[in-house]
């Protein structure tokens, strides 16, 4: 079985491992079908990656169940994000870029900066918790916060909620909701929730706003303490 340590991981493997990650986030295994749709790349491909990672030990796949990750994989994975979410945090903050057009500089990035100027960046930020779409930042030392979040249409009429985080990476869908105020930190309530998949009509200091279900789903809230 090989070994690895962070500095053996190729790009290709810490890609692969940011994909587990997130799609294990629930608790459910990652199908092969789905890593690939993922990392768009051939299933085949994909499931000869799995078997070096799994001799890596840094995933487990059982067949016809999915791909979980190790503890290894796991802290390797947070690594990365770790690494990623700074570069997203930094590059908003002090570069000038906004939340719609920093993934793919930071997906560049991570790769190829160093631990230490990691670090500097996080404490020039102050040590930041969370991303600009509302993502937890692992700690140096692997933990990460845990937020309990609900998906916008699962929220009740009358209810109030902050908006925690941001589930897409399109630029097109962050500028409107940019546009619309509607951004990580945010409070607003729920005025009506339309039946069989309709929209969300919600307000924003006092401001209508209506948000079709497919955008709405990828709004995820924080209920009031």
């Amino acid at each position: 079985m090989t070994k690895f340590v962070a500095s053996d991981l190729s790009r290709s493997v810490e890609d692969y491992l940011k994909v587990i990650y997130h799609l294990t986030e629930t608790g459910q295994p990652a199908s092969t079908t789905a890593i690939a749709d993922a990392l768009e790349l051939a299933a085949p491909s994909v499931s000869g990656m799995i078997k070096r990672l799994a001799e890596a030990a840094l995933v487990e796949h059982l067949p016809y169940k999915g791909v979980t990750l190790t503890r290894e994989g796991r802290r390797a994975a947070l690594r990365m994000l770790r690494r990623h979410r700074i570069m997203e945090s930094y590059l908003v903050s002090c570069l000038g870029y906004t939340w719609d057009n920093v993934h793919d500089e930071a997906e560049n990035l991570e790769h190829a900066v160093s631990e230490d100027l990691v670090e500097r960046m996080s404490r020039a930020l102050g040590d930041p918790h969370f991303d600009p779409h509302g993502d937890p930042i692992p700690a140096a030392d692997g933990n990460i916060v845990d937020v309990t979040t609900v998906r916008l249409p699962d929220v009740g009429v009358g209810e109030t909620v902050t908006i925690a985080r941001v589930g897409t990476g399109s630029a097109d869908r962050l500028r409107w909701l940019a546009d619309a105020g509607l951004v990580p930190g945010v409070r607003i309530t729920i005025l009506d929730q339309q039946p069989f998949n309709g929209p969300v009509t919600l307000s924003l200091d006092g401001v209508r706003r209506v948000v079709g279900r497919d955008l709405a789903l990828q709004l995820l809230c924080a209920r009031q303490n």
